[in-house]
């Protein structure tokens, strides 16, 4: 079945998924290895600047206060590794990613900001989650992040592009499949010139790097 087939555009599932317990990330960009893409994914931290580092607070702040992840509401993710836990929790305003380094129940915690080039992110991530312990309104989620309904549809058309190069069609096939009228009127030297072949072109290139590697970026602040 093609990527983008209808059956490829419904909806994920926001059930609460069981626990899982991670296989090893392997290098992958996910904290967990995912058994089916459909639920909701713990992105490996580093990755992922609106996830929240929770880790054992240091000596002398013992009057820091823990966090019980399932007092925090409905858990999208819950997912146990090596490495800590990672949790996904539900919120109206933007879900909350967190990750715990040192996930002993009761132990006082401290949040963890690498001084990186998404220190800004981080921090804002941060401040809503707190915001979201205190009772308030955490507030939106920071700019950028999820992806726009302009990128969602534009991914969508670069899957479909690149699953039809694959199947061998050429670029005038894959531009009348995408509902690009002039890739059957017009003539052949007028389609290798025209607007619609460019378009084309540039969603199976750029499917192509996504599709070694470059979907990570996709976990980027913009």
């Amino acid at each position: 079945m093609r990527r983008c087939s209808k059956a490829s555009r419904a909806a994920p599932s926001r059930g609460t998924p069981p626990r899982r317990h991670s296989r090893g990330a392997g290098g992958c960009p996910f904290a967990t290895a995912p058994d089916d893409l459909s639920e909701p994914v713990a992105w490996r931290p580093e990755l992922t600047a609106v996830t929240v580092i929770l880790d054992a607070a240091p000596e002398g702040f013992e009057a820091a206060a823990p966090v019980d992840p399932r007092a925090l509401g409905a858990l999208l993710a819950d997912l146990a590794g090596i490495d800590g836990r990672h949790v996904i929790v539900a919120d109206a305003a933007g879900e909350h990613r967190l990750w715990f380094r040192a996930p002993t129940p009761g132990q006082p915690l401290a949040a963890v900001i690498p001084l990186d080039k998404d220190f800004i992110t981080r921090i804002a991530s941060l401040l809503r989650f707190h915001r979201r312990l205190l009772g308030r309104a955490p507030g939106p989620l920071p700019r950028g992040w999820p992806l726009t309904a302009y990128r969602l549809v534009r991914l969508d058309l670069m899957l479909c592009a690149l699953d039809l190069r694959d199947s061998g069609a050429t670029y005038r096939e894959i531009a009348a499949e995408l509902g690009r009228d002039d890739a059957i009127r017009l003539s052949a030297s007028d389609w290798k010139m025209s607007a619609s072949r460019s378009f084309v072109v540039r969603l199976v290139r750029d499917g192509i790097a996504m599709m070694n590697g470059d979907y990570r970026k996709l976990l980027r602040i913009r």
